[in-house]
């Protein structure tokens, strides 16, 4: 296989519409992530803060080894700590992402079938073949 072919096959494959829109998709699906992470950190998030008594939901942590000091006061070794808080709020950043994008397929999906709607009943009824005229006299012939 020649370089040239495999170059073709590799731009005829990369401007196909699906390609394209998918491209589109990702970078639009980055900038709805950016939105929805700005989201949870600035507004949802303060308010869960001072639920938890002004303490952020990221520092929550379970501190399994503390941090051993020496003489000087220097960290020697750092604390072995298990950080719920911030598992706690990479849940929360899926759930409400998963929620905003539910929302948006569900109105473009209504909006998809209002349209599909109109136009079905826009559209007149399609003329029958000349098959089915052909059928549709046999059967008028057999009835009498």
């Amino acid at each position: 296989m020649g370089k040239s072919t495999f170059f073709q096959e590799f731009k005829a494959f990369a401007m196909k519409g699906n390609v394209i829109d998918l491209a589109i998709g990702v970078v639009i699906g980055g900038a709805f992530g950016k939105i929805v992470s700005s989201l949870v950190a600035n507004i949802i998030m303060p308010p869960v803060g001072l639920l938890l008594a002004g303490a952020s939901l990221t520092d929550l942590k379970w501190v399994m080894k503390a941090a051993e000091l020496g003489a000087d006061g220097k960290e020697i070794a750092p604390a072995v700590t298990l950080e719920y808080g911030l598992f706690l709020q990479a849940i929360l950043d899926f759930l409400i992402v998963a929620f905003c994008i539910f929302l948006l397929l569900r109105g473009m999906m209504r909006l998809s079938a209002k349209r599909q709607k109109e136009e079905a009943a826009a559209a007149p009824p399609p003329a029958p073949t000349k098959e089915e005229e052909l059928l549709t006299e046999i059967r008028d012939l057999l009835k009498k």
